[in-house]
C-alpha cells in the first residue's frame, strides 16, 4: 500500500528498523480484538497494520496535515475511524483491547508519551495490552565535544564509562513525569568527563526490543560540568527532567 504522509512521517516511515518492530508486535498480539486506539497515529502506518486485527479502530492525531494524510490512506476500511483531535483533550467512551502509542523519543522528554497514556490509561481494559510495553533508559559518561543538550547525529564524543540502566518506564503502569535519580558512573577510560549521554531502548511486547534507530529515540547528549577522571572511579550525577515537558527541562549536578 502507498501512503500518502508529511514529510516528517515519510522520514519515519524509512526508518524500516522501527516500522517492522511495530509491525511484528502488532502482528504477535493474539488477545481479544474488539477495540484498538492509536494515539497520535501520524500517516496511519499502525492503524493499517491494526486493520485485519480488530473490529474497530479509533486512531486520534492533532497534526491537521498528517490527520488528512491518515484519512486518505484509511478511508477504505470501514473498521477504522481518524480523529483529528488532541488526545488530552479527547473524550473517551470505551474501553479498549489494545493500546497503540508510538509518542516516543528518547527517555519520553519531548513527547507526550507520559501524559497521553496517563490520561487514555483507565480506557484500557484491565486484561488490555499497551504497545510498547515499556523503555529501558541507559546513561554513560562522555566527553562531548558540543557543550549543549543535543542529539548524537553527526556529533563526536568519547564515552568514558560501564554503562548504566537508570530507568525503566512501564506504560500499564501510572507514571509520574517528573524524573530525579542520583546516578553512579563507573568510569573505565581516563579523560575529560563534561557530558552524560542517554540512550533508550524500547520494549514494544516480551519478545521484541528496538532501538535507538535514526528516526526512534536517538542518543541524547546532556553537558555537565567538566571534571577530570581516572579509570576505577565513581561519579555520582543527579539527572532531572519532566517527561513530556522538552529539554529545556533538564538539569544536571555533580555530587
Amino acid at each position: 500500500m502507498k501512503f500518502q504522509t508529511t514529510s516528517y512521517h515519510f522520514d519515519l516511515l524509512k526508518d524500516t528498523e522501527r516500522v517492522s518492530a511495530f509491525f511484528e508486535a502488532i502482528d504477535d498480539y493474539s488477545n481479544k480484538t474488539d477495540l484498538a486506539y492509536d494515539l497520535g497515529c501520524g500517516s496511519g502506518v499502525l492503524s493499517y497494520f491494526l486493520s485485519n486485527k480488530f473490529d474497530e479502530i479509533i486512531s486520534i492525531e492533532i497534526d491537521s496535515k498528517a490527520y488528512g494524510c491518515a484519512s486518505n490512506n484509511l478511508k477504505s476500511f470501514d473498521n477504522i475511524e481518524v480523529i483529528n483531535s488532541d488526545v488530552l483533550k479527547y473524550e473517551f467512551t470505551k474501553k479498549a483491547d489494545l493500546i497503540v502509542c508510538e509518542m516516543l523519543d528518547t527517555a519520553l522528554i519531548d513527547e507526550e508519551e507520559v501524559q497521553v497514556l496517563n490520561h487514555a490509561r483507565k480506557f484500557l481494559k484491565d486484561d488490555g495490552e499497551i504497545i510498547p510495553k515499556a523503555i529501558v533508559n541507559i546513561a554513560q559518561l562522555v566527553n562531548m565535544e558540543r557543550h549543549y543538550i543535543h542529539w548524537d547525529e553527526g556529533a563526536k564524543y568519547e564515552i568514558l564509562s560501564v554503562p548504566v540502566n537508570y530507568s525503566k518506564i512501564i506504560f500499564k503502569d501510572e507514571i509520574n513525569p517528573d524524573f530525579e535519580k542520583d546516578i553512579k558512573f563507573n568510569v573505565n577510560k581516563d579523560g575529560i568527563a563534561n557530558g552524560i549521554m542517554i540512550t533508550s531502548v524500547t520494549i514494544l511486547n516480551d519478545e521484541i526490543v528496538c532501538g535507538p534507530t535514526p528516526m526512534f529515540n536517538p542518543p541524547l547528549l546532556i553537558p555537565i560540568d567538566e571534571l577530570d577522571v581516572k579509570c576505577n572511579d565513581l561519579i555520582n550525577v543527579k539527572l532531572k527532567y519532566i517527561m513530556g515537558q522538552g529539554i529545556e527541562t533538564i538539569e544536571t549536578r555533580i555530587l
